[in-house]
């Protein structure tokens, strides 16, 4: 498991296949209503439990890009880090999430091209030891970082 680089990004050659970086994050009631005035969706089965409860979850549950979110903190402000560019993102969710539950977001370098400094990364949440949701990102990655202003 990495750590933040000391610049805030690792380039381009700092990076090999295998390296993985993750991010544990409380889903909370203030995140949900956060993310929901953000992204303007708020559907009743994420904000309405007396909704929600009747719906096939049984309670309410928290949105989906509220968890894959995650992940992408984790790609801006580890591995890569600073710097990084999102090209393309697939997803797929398996389980639910509710309030309370401690989503761990995981990021593993799949594959690096060198030409066109584009990285392709592993992307998994997890809930205790339950994949909730996983997919694929490619990333643009700077090749060198640019000097300090004075």
């Amino acid at each position: 498991m990495i750590e933040r680089h000391p610049s805030g990004g690792y380039i381009l050659e700092e990076l090999s296949v295998g390296m993985t970086a993750e991010k544990h994050v409380t889903v909370t009631e203030e995140r949900i209503g956060q993310f929901a005035d953000a992204s303007d969706d708020f559907n009743p089965v994420h904000m309405d439990e007396a909704f929600a409860s009747k719906t096939a979850y049984r309670g309410r549950i928290a949105h989906g890009l509220l968890s894959a979110s995650f992940g992408s903190a984790v790609v801006g402000t580890i591995l890569p880090g600073a710097g990084a560019i999102y090209l393309s993102q697939t997803l797929a969710f398996h389980r639910p999430v509710r309030i309370g539950d401690v989503v761990t977001a995981r990021v593993t370098v799949s594959e690096i091209d060198a030409e066109s400094a584009r990285v392709t990364l592993r992307c998994a949440g997890y809930v205790g030891e339950d994949l909730i949701m996983d997919g694929e990102a490619v990333v643009r990655v700077p090749r060198r970082r640019r000097p300090a202003k004075d």
